[in-house]
């Protein structure tokens, strides 16, 4: 290319293999295991108890064992290396797993909403003690795995989508043990439905923003945390840089941001610093101040601008 249309990138090729979630695939295998073990578990202690609460609590564990063989399956694809077709490999498959957890997350929540509401009208007879001891089960199994997915979910959509649903679990079990507490002290069935229905309402806000945010990454909005006027300001203020324009910033997976621009320089600048010094530059403004490491310059000599508007009518 010639010499107003240089580019630069932070590692000289594809990104590396592998994503920010991969980290976490082994967390994410052992809360599979224990989802499922529990799901067994409390299906069975529901139908002996004939407890909506608990058969709800474990309809979400159930769900939300399919949203962790999804993001494992997510993060499988995302690993494959880039080809010339898909120049960064399948790493938005794990976004689109965090959108289908949200989509069953949704699903179970309204579905326990309307069984809870049926039966207010017909309230069973639950039996409280079995109901609490399934309960505790559940309640142990989903604190175990909260504690491997916490810190990955400060770092991956993917990871957080299942937090999140271990984390309703954990609350739905401790509704579960209040209501069936009630339930043993008073006999006052109503207490199981009203349970079932709390285990709804509270997975409903955190699908919400965890859906808000995964359409933020889709839609390719600028990456969290990432202010594109500042961005615009740090590389204005670059020795030689008199202009910023086409200046995109997204997010092709979770730790995973990229970055491109047209950045009009000075002549005499640059033949002053050179063409590496000025990228080099240009990366390191960047890769300190915002953490977006991939990013691709053209550099452009004053009025190319209008020259390359011209081009494309």
């Amino acid at each position: 290319m010639g010499a107003g249309h240089d580019h630069g990138h932070s590692h000289g090729g594809p990104p590396p293999p592998g994503t920010t979630t991969a980290a976490y695939r082994g967390r994410l295998r052992i809360a599979l295991m224990i989802t499922l073990a529990v799901t067994v578990v409390e299906v069975v202690g529901g139908v002996a108890s004939d407890s909506l609460a608990l058969v709800a609590d474990a309809a979400h564990m159930a769900t939300d064992a399919v949203g962790l063989g999804m993001g494992l399956l997510a993060i499988h694809f995302a690993a494959k290396p880039a080809d010339e077709n898909r120049t960064f490999g399948l790493a938005r498959a794990e976004i689109l797993a965090a959108l289908a957890n949200c989509v069953l997350l949704l699903g179970v929540g309204g579905y326990l909403v309307y069984e809870a509401v049926e039966r207010f009208i017909t309230p069973p007879e639950t039996k409280g003690g079995l109901v609490i001891t399934f309960a505790v089960v559940g309640m142990v199994a989903n604190l175990i795995s909260l504690s491997l997915l916490m810190r990955g979910q400060k770092e991956s959509l993917n990871v957080r989508g299942a937090y999140l649903e271990v984390l309703a679990d954990t609350l739905g079990s401790v509704t579960v043990l209040i209501s069936a507490g009630i339930i043993l002290a008073t006999g006052w069935q109503t207490a199981d439905p009203i349970a079932s229905l709390v285990i709804g309402l509270m997975i409903v806000p955190r699908t919400v923003k965890l859906l808000r945010e995964t359409l933020e990454v889709l839609l390719e909005a600028a990456p969290k945390g990432v202010d594109m006027a500042e961005v615009r300001a740090h590389m204005l203020a670059l020795p030689g840089v008199a202009d910023v324009h086409d200046l995109h910033a997204w997010t092709i997976t979770s730790g995973m941001p990229v970055l491109s621009a047209h950045v009009v320089v000075d002549q005499e600048a640059l033949d002053t610093v050179g063409h590496e010094k000025m990228l080099h530059d240009l990366q390191g403004c960047l890769g300190h101040h915002f953490d977006v490491e991939h990013c691709t310059f053209q550099l452009e000599p004053r009025g190319h601008a209008e020259h390359e508007a011209k081009l494309c009518h």
